[in-house]
């Protein structure tokens, strides 16, 4: 089911916490690597710079399946996201999603030859938000271990989500 709050809730953590772990397929099996997302969220699309010479553009042209996580530590969210992937060699989208950052890995900018851009087509996120801040956390493990009650952490939620 796709409903409005949830999908901008996914949207909200990943454009707040930006650099996540993306997952390919290849012969060995699964390979997971940080990458930081360049989401268009009116596209309903997110981006990664990378390099060219990159084993993912071979691993995702050979199993465009892929996977996507993003971690909230703040606010104890963990976002799981599958999609498909392709590779773009775009000039004008790589300039519309670069960052001065990405000039430490390519000087060139955004029209090196070096530099191709990831597309994800999100199809399901699944959100596990969290109730309890950490200090919330401390305090009803101390007082469990003081009373012997259970903590009271609140209540933990999961959502899976059509994108």
């Amino acid at each position: 089911m796709k409903r409005k709050g949830d999908v901008d809730r996914v949207w909200d953590i990943i454009e707040k916490v930006g650099v996540c772990m993306l997952t390919t397929q290849f012969a060995g099996g699964l390979r997971a690597r940080p990458l930081e997302a360049r989401p268009d969220r009116e596209a309903g699309l997110i981006f990664f710079v990378t390099d060219v010479h990159s084993p993912k553009e071979d691993e995702i042209a050979a199993a465009p399946d892929i996977g996507i996580v993003f971690i909230d530590a703040d606010e104890k969210a963990y976002l799981s996201i599958t999609g498909r992937a392709s590779v773009l060699r775009d000039v004008e989208k790589t300039k519309a999603v670069w960052r001065k950052t990405d000039e430490v890995w390519w000087p060139d900018g955004p029209g090196s030859p070096d530099v191709s851009l990831l597309r994800i087509e999100p199809s399901t996120a699944e959100l596990w938000d969290g109730p309890a801040s950490a200090a919330v956390t401390a305090f009803e493990f101390a007082k469990a271990k003081l009373t012997g009650q259970e903590p009271n952490l609140g209540e933990n939620r999961k959502s899976t989500i059509k994108m």
